[in-house]
């Protein structure tokens, strides 16, 4: 199978701001990829993080961005240059990692596709201000200390922004929204493990909806 050319360049600014939440899909089925996508899409979530942490990943991502054009199909976990280039081959239109060396973030930066690298300290923040990355993601964001170390990062790091991960949802989800430093917050509440299994894209839908009503 041709890998798929993405629909167009998207900034890491508008990934952030498509929508409130970026759902966090780990895909164990490759067929249950384009109605969970098009579900997620429906529900007003078009961006959409697929895990390289099943071997069904790269499919998903090929089949996504074949068969759905309104989502926006990223690639998620993702920790090696080997993986960068795979995932933009299948047709991943923006990268996001949990965390970042020099290779990786080398690979991201010559990949042509917006990514977010992962962030949990304020070095990490410092050093990827320094190389000209403005956008990231927070992981895992409740453990690493949640909306009240991101407040304190917007004083003396205002060109950060961040999509917070880890440990989010609908309840607390909101509060971190409310942050002028996050542009969205990465999540899986709306992909429940039962919904998945029993084939509900129209649960999942209503869930997706929903999150996508929280700002």
């Amino acid at each position: 199978m041709t890998s798929p050319s993405p629909v167009g360049p998207v900034s890491t600014s508008s990934v952030l701001d498509l929508a409130p939440v970026v759902p966090v899909v780990v895909i164990e089925d490759a067929s249950d990829a384009v109605p969970l996508a098009r579900a997620l899409v429906a529900g007003g979530l078009p961006a959409i993080e697929v895990t390289l942490r099943t071997p069904a990943g790269l499919d998903a991502i090929r089949a996504i961005a074949g068969a759905v054009p309104d989502a926006v199909v990223g690639a998620g976990t993702v920790v090696t240059p080997e993986q960068v280039t795979a995932a933009v081959r299948a047709g991943a239109r923006f990268l996001v990692s949990p965390g970042w060396t020099d290779a990786l973030l080398t690979a991201m930066q010559a990949s042509g596709v917006p990514f977010l690298p992962g962030v949990s300290t304020t070095s990490e923040v410092v050093a990827l201000l320094e190389r000209g990355v403005r956008e990231m993601k927070f992981f895992p964001a409740q453990a690493a200390g949640g909306t009240a170390y991101l407040k304190s990062l917007a004083g003396p790091l205002p060109r950060a922004r961040f999509c917070p991960t880890g440990g989010i949802g609908p309840d607390n989800a909101p509060e971190y929204l409310s942050l002028p430093n996050v542009g969205c917050v990465g999540g899986t509440w709306m992909l429940p493990a039962d919904a998945i299994a029993a084939r509900d894209w129209g649960r999942v839908e209503a869930l997706a909806r929903s999150a996508a009503a929280l700002r």
